[in-house]
């Protein structure tokens, strides 16, 4: 199988379905087959040759999904690039894989000539519906002049995008993802019960980010519909979901707490909404309670994974967020291995650990990546045996039940004590005044490290440091409790998937320093 098997398989048992709604813009699936067909053949024309790379820099809409289907019908590679990355950020990752076409629109325009004029080898296409810019191919120009090419029927062994990581823990570097990889986590989801045919399903995450690319990839094989916001706001998404009769949306916790908390919620007809899909980061258990009794007939589910993965390893299906899953702690887990993949949990020397002791995240599978882009060093040591070393903490209970307690480089050694920031973000993402929350480690000359928290409170909330600290004193041990705080209004640093950048938070606190614990 390979990327567009599922949309050979709908052109043939329905081309009439509905294929996407993008603002006022609906299409077909016979639609959007003939105008992928006639984009792999200007693609040919702009001189892209099976395993190219095009690159894409643009917000979300129908084209993007036309984007990801043609440039695997041309035998391309696609390379989704962070649309709120830095224009040096993005030139690194075209240079890193020689892009040969940059696509962008109205709101990348610019950024793309900049980025062109930097790589004079870089043919850009504009895809939006304003006037195209000088020194610009026009997106559905190309789709007229041309005539439809046949697909170029990649096999599964073949390279199908190469997804940069978000860089929140360090510099980022290209996923190399083969079509049997997609096709393999794809289908491990639609196992599992998810995003099937009968899915009217929101893009409401960035569509250049694998955790909306996984439902998305799902949904081209079981043949849903596709309803795509540009960006995500709260109430474009409410009044998005009362519009379409959306069925099914991936958030991740930072857009489903704005979601939630906010006070339009009650004014839109939310019914047709049935299974919110969350990951990317932690939720606490406090936005959880707030979702949960928000957005009662609504069914959770956590997908646990990485870039990596293609991205799922795990999910936690919404009967373990209520009932007796509840009662037993599982809503504070990350579920069970998926369809497809083996977790197994170990030590610093590669052996497993016991049930119950935290450990690495080390995950096998079809879903495992082909490697980092050139850089078989680092690929090597992410992928010992099979095996991809996730760099999560983490430990397995005797059913097989996953609790990430951590990211490696994100836990804390205070005092010769490890606290995991995921534990401490839960107590304090409880205090009635607190919207988000992130735990950092920073210098102490007693401790080693100390435990920080950046919080950002609520709208006209007020939190003093010392009432956080004795707050979170009432729910977990005093060593892991926060030291110290930064608390105001001013939303926490976010990577284009809606993940804390940790990485900034800390930089402050550790850049003249050597650091020496953690």
């Amino acid at each position: 199988m390979n990327v567009t098997h599922g949309l050979r398989r709908a052109l043939q048992i329905n081309p009439n379905g509905l294929a996407t709604v993008f603002q006022d813009r609906r299409r077909n699936w016979a639609e959007i087959g003939n105008r992928v067909a006639r984009l792999a053949s200007a693609f040919h024309a702009l001189g892209v040759s099976e395993g190219d790379r095009v690159a894409v820099l643009m917000l979300n809409s129908d084209r993007y999904l036309e984007l990801y289907l043609a440039t695997a019908w041309a035998g391309a590679v696609i390379v989704p690039l962070n649309i709120r990355w830095s224009p040096l950020e993005n030139e690194d990752a075209l240079r890193d894989c020689r892009a040969k076409v940059l696509v962008v629109d109205a709101a990348f325009a610019a950024t793309g000539d900049t980025l062109a004029k930097a790589l004079s080898d870089l043919t850009l296409v504009f895809a939006d519906d304003n006037d195209t810019p000088a020194g610009m191919e026009n997106y559905e120009a190309l789709i007229t002049r041309n005539h439809p090419v046949q697909d170029a029927m990649r096999t599964g062994s073949h390279l199908a995008g190469i997804f940069y990581t978000g860089g929140t823990t360090g510099r980022s570097k290209g996923v190399m993802l083969s079509h049997q990889n997609l096709m393999a986590n794809a289908l491990n989801a639609l196992g599992e019960g998810m995003f099937p045919a009968s899915s009217i399903y929101l893009h409401a995450a960035p569509m250049f980010h694998l955790a909306n690319g996984a439902a998305m990839y799902s949904l081209l094989l079981s043949g849903g519909s596709n309803v795509i916001v540009q960006s995500f706001t709260p109430e474009g998404v409410m009044a998005t979901v009362q519009k379409e009769r959306v069925t099914d949306v991936l958030l991740v916790p930072t857009m489903i707490q704005m979601l939630v908390d906010h006070p339009a919620l009650t004014s839109y007809d939310m019914s047709s909404l049935r299974d919110i899909t969350y990951g990317a980061s932690p939720i606490s258990e406090a936005l959880l309670d707030r979702t949960t009794t928000a957005l009662p007939n609504v069914r959770l589910t956590q997908a646990y994974g990485m870039t990596e993965l293609s991205p799922i390893a795990t999910l936690l299906h919404w009967k373990d967020h209520i009932g007796d899953g509840r009662a037993k702690g599982r809503h504070r887990g990350a579920g069970r291995a998926t369809l497809g993949c083996e977790i197994r949990i170990v030590d610093a020397d590669d052996k497993p650990v016991a049930t119950d002791a935290v450990g690495e995240i080390t995950v096998r599978g079809d879903v495992v990546m082909m490697g980092y882009w050139e850089r078989p060093e680092e690929t090597a040591k992410a992928v010992v045996d099979g095996w991809m070393h996730t760099g999560d903490g983490g430990y397995m209970d005797k059913e097989g039940f996953i609790y990430v307690v951590d990211r490696v480089k994100d836990m804390i050694i205070s005092g010769g004590e490890n606290v995991y920031s995921v534990e401490v973000e839960n107590a304090i993402a409880k205090h009635p005044a607190v919207a988000q929350c992130a735990v950092i480690g920073i210098p102490s000359a007693q401790w080693g490290e100390q435990v920080h928290a950046v919080v950002v409170t609520k709208s006209g909330a007020t939190l003093a440091e010392d009432d956080l600290i004795a707050f979170c004193k009432t729910l977990i041990a005093g060593y892991k409790c926060p030291r110290s705080a930064d608390i105001s209004e001013t939303p926490l640093p976010l990577s284009g998937a809606g993940k804390i950048l940790k990485r900034e938070l800390r930089r402050p606190f550790w850049e003249k320093q050597v650091r020496q614990v953690g």
